[in-house]
């Protein structure tokens, strides 16, 4: 492991680099501020120790300047300095030094210091790159704003959910049943997710949650798990960029597999939360709500993108539009006022 030290005195600085050598750690030297950063930005230590009195930068700037900044913030920083006022060890703490020892020390103690603060920065680490590989195996599964947010908060991570506004959007594949039984499965689901992912990535880059997956259908979610002030245009932009991605995309398959994506957006109260059971859950959002997008996605025909009034009235004039008309669903009583999208304004 590598122990950065920065110390002007040629003394002190030999005195250092022994006893690091002496268990088992290799030191790099520096004299002054400027070129500890520097040292510390391209050799990436495992510990810094510094001087506080230093030419060009003291101490405590340094540490400041490797705390600020993301890739260097993890190193614990060691101050070793002449300076025992309680004033200065506050103000090397609150620069966000982790320890702090007195000139002149105990080379049993520092030894002791370094091993310590040593063996937690490996604690850390690993937990550090737990939590990253957990991430990064989450978020294949779970919306990235979703892993953030049960990262920081472990305790959300349970059964239940609360009732709020959302927009749903569904979009599936027009024509895909009929392929599915000319095609050969394997060939088939590797169409799928080429699909998928494009779908998927311009959900994504509009602020969207991904749901689920259901076979050739993408369901959405709008407003949460962070809330979106402009919930229903994003999921109207998002078909929008969909189909407008289309032309372009198609033209990797063979003209049979060119599918139109039809859409269904709707607005409203849903739960949003946790279901399933303790050992397997799935973040999603039921409801009414859900019902009726999944429904006008159903009506969708030629790559429509079919709204009800609910995000009609949210959109405030933002998208031109063609009014269908009201049209029963199924599942309610009432029927639902549903409008075509032709674009959105600039």
């Amino acid at each position: 492991m590598k122990v950065l030290v920065a110390e002007d005195n040629p003394n002190s600085r030999q005195l250092v680099k022994d006893i690091l050598e002496s268990i088992g750690y290799e030191a790099i030297l520096t004299i002054d501020g400027p070129s500890a950063v520097a040292a510390a930005q391209t050799q990436e230590p495992d510990l810094v120790i510094l001087d506080v009195n230093m030419p060009g930068m003291t101490g405590f700037e340094v540490c400041a300047v490797l705390k600020s900044d993301p890739k260097l913030s993890h190193i614990p920083i060691l101050m070793l300095t002449a300076q025992t006022d309680v004033e200065s060890r506050v103000t090397g703490l609150g620069m966000g030094a982790d320890d702090y020892l007195a000139k002149p020390f105990s080379p049993r103690e520092l030894a002791a210091r370094i091993d310590a603060r040593l063996r937690r920065k490996v604690e850390t680490d690993d937990l550090r790159r737990t939590k990253e590989m957990i991430k990064q195996t989450f978020e294949r599964y779970v919306p990235p704003s979703v892993v953030d947010k049960l990262l920081q908060d472990p305790s959300q991570v349970k059964l239940g959910g609360q009732l709020q506004e959302v927009t749903v959007m569904f979009s599936d594949l027009e024509g895909f049943t009929s392929i599915s039984e000319r095609t050969d499965p394997e060939k088939l689901l590797g169409i799928l997710n080429l699909y998928h992912a494009l779908v998927v990535s311009l959900i994504q880059r509009n602020g969207g949650t991904v749901d689920k997956f259901i076979g050739d259908a993408v369901m959405a979610l709008y407003n949460t798990p962070l809330g979106q002030s402009d919930h229903a245009l994003r999921a109207v932009q998002t078909a929008l960029d969909i189909r407008d991605s289309l032309n372009a995309f198609s033209e990797q398959f063979e003209p049979e597999y060119r599918m139109k994506i039809n859409f269904g957006i709707h607005s409203g109260s849903a739960v949003v939360g946790n279901i399933g059971t303790q050992q397997i859950m799935s973040f999603t959002a039921v409801g009414d709500t859900v019902n009726v997008a999944a429904r006008l996605q159903g009506m969708s025909q030629s790559g429509k993108i079919l709204i009800s009034q609910a995000t009609y009235d949210l959109l405030n004039e933002q998208a031109t539009t063609q009014q269908i008309g009201l049209q029963n669903v199924k599942g309610r009583s009432e029927a639902v006022m549903v409008y075509e999208i032709l674009g959105v304004h600039s």
